[in-house]
């Protein structure tokens, strides 16, 4: 007969470890890479407001609406993630903004917004593994995968218009 031991599988206590533990982000974290997002997505929006005013292509202006609405969409997303966290999102914008509207050759300034949509991609990509709560994992997925094809889609925009 085997001794009987207090020891149980780990399994059996996933529910109560540590979330760094488990390879998924602790709260503070979470918020902190979500305020991050929030900020590089309001800067976003406003290069692609303020570039719309000055694009005279109306496929141009159009697609920089489109990301213009998708940046808009994503910035009401993460607020509500924040707050889902009971956290109050910060109201900064990120000085990708300034960045950008000092780029006055606007396809210069629209390959410089799709860096800019290229490097969420990359904060994405490593960060939705991380998340447990499912409905922001979800979130985050879905502005992952709009996010390429906004990046997609000017880019094909600019080789059409034979621009880098």
């Amino acid at each position: 007969m085997q001794p009987k031991s207090d020891r149980a599988s780990p399994v059996c206590y996933a529910e109560q470890a540590d979330a760094a533990y488990m390879g998924q982000l602790p709260r503070e974290e979470l918020l902190a890479a979500l305020e991050e997002l929030l900020e590089a997505e309001r800067a976003g929006a406003r290069v692609a407001e303020e570039t719309v005013a000055q694009l005279q292509d109306p496929a141009e202006r159009a697609l920089m609406e489109d990301i213009r609405r998708d940046e808009v969409k994503w910035c009401a997303m993460l607020i509500a993630a924040i707050k889902s966290l009971d956290a109050k999102p910060g109201s900064r914008t990120g000085a990708f903004h300034g960045k950008a509207m000092a780029i006055a050759d606007l396809p210069a300034r629209m390959a410089f917004l799709n860096r800019g949509q290229a490097w969420v991609v990359r904060k994405l990509e490593a960060l939705v593994p991380k998340v447990k709560e499912v409905g922001i994992q979800d979130d985050l997925l879905a502005m992952l995968v709009a996010h390429r094809e906004n990046i997609d889609r000017v880019e094909v925009r600019l080789a059409a218009a034979g621009k880098p």
